[in-house]
């Protein structure tokens, strides 16, 4: 394991909020309206009165939906990062444990049924999705205690059995939709990052930042963690509790977002092993920059998302404007040529 010194540890993370903070700052002048630049960006913020409309468009909309891009982001790819040290496996996701397909067949139903019930301004979707995530996550937990201690693998199998049991759920649900409500699914399933103000960002905090918390507080048993379970107990290490905690917090955090933006795939799984690549499997800097590069790898494909058929118009003569594609496409796109890379690089 790579060694890291106090100074390579904070200029790592000083370099990764450098780039964070200068998203944040580009955040209100990049959108799919592109009349409203950085320039005239921060001049609606100087002169809010002056340009109302340049204000709100760059304040109201971009800001906070490039805020929820870095959270979800940070948590994708930090939870990601913990999954693939808890089971010693490249490819695990924020997704391993069926949350990703829990949270789509709750929110499936509730488009389906047409729950109307919010709570504190929370949508019915979103919270059958969290309750959905949170249910299988309970079902793993419950199928894998009656072994004396539960394994990686035993967690593992439950969750991707789980998850194959809810995908064909949700083809049943979309199955016996009409079109309007099948037009409602197809959209979640792809992922969004639309919000008007911040809201959304603020009903997620209070399970997110918590979760980042403990996550990167737990980078250094997770360090004795990867090297067997048998030689970090010797140290100290009580391997079920570690476990226990670093799986909730992380699934806490998942169905959240998931609950919020949808199921918006391989940030967590690439984002990870592109840091590992840069600054070794060391957990304490491992987990930090994760997160760092999540929040910008996301925001960036959002903003791909929203210019990406601007683009197209220009090309083909034609006002596309304001045509935004689902960012879960954009990810997409990006990560697997990416993933693909890594994998030929014999990283995973």
């Amino acid at each position: 394991m790579t060694t890291v010194t106090p100074f390579r540890y904070w200029m790592t993370l000083f370099c990764g909020a450098a780039v964070l903070g200068a998203v944040l700052l580009l955040a209100p002048g990049i959108g799919s309206q592109t009349s409203i630049g950085p320039v005239e960006a921060w001049r609606a913020w100087q002169s809010p009165d002056a340009n109302p409309l340049a204000y709100q468009i760059a304040f109201s909309l971009r800001l906070p939906r490039t805020l929820l891009a870095v959270q979800v982001g940070i948590t994708l790819a930090l939870c990601g990062a913990v999954f693939q040290t808890l089971f010693r496996n490249p490819l695990a996701t924020p997704y391993t444990l069926g949350i990703s397909s829990g949270g789509s067949l709750g929110a499936l139903l509730a488009i389906k049924l047409g729950f109307e019930v919010s709570l504190l301004g929370i949508s019915s979707i979103s919270l059958a999705a969290f309750l959905g995530a949170m249910t299988i996550v309970g079902v793993v937990f419950l199928v894998t205690r009656g072994a004396r201690r539960f394994t990686t693998n035993e967690l593992l199998l439950s969750g991707v059995t789980l998850g194959l049991f809810c995908s064909a759920m949700m083809m049943l649900v979309t199955y016996f939709s009409n079109a309007r409500q099948t037009f409602e699914i197809v959209r979640w399933m792809m992922g969004s990052l639309d919000t008007v103000g911040h809201f959304e960002n603020t009903t997620s905090l209070p399970l997110t930042v918590p979760a980042w918390i403990v996550l990167i507080a737990a980078a250094r048993s997770l360090n004795q963690y990867l090297l067997g379970d048998e030689l970090a107990r010797t140290r100290g290490v009580n391997i079920d509790r570690l476990r226990f905690f670093c799986i909730v917090f992380a699934s806490l955090a998942t169905a959240a977002v998931v609950a919020i933006c949808g199921p918006i795939g391989f940030v967590g799984l690439v984002v990870p092993q592109i840091i590992a690549l840069i600054t070794g499997r060391d957990c304490r800097i491992l987990f930090p920059m994760s997160a760092l590069a999540g929040g910008v790898f996301l925001a960036v494909c959002d903003w791909i998302s929203q210019l990406a058929m601007t683009w197209v118009g220009w090309a083909s003569n034609r006002d596309l404007s304001g045509v935004i594609l689902p960012v879960g496409v954009v990810t997409a796109v990006v990560g697997v040529p990416i993933f693909l890379v890594l994998l030929h690089r014999r990283i995973v």
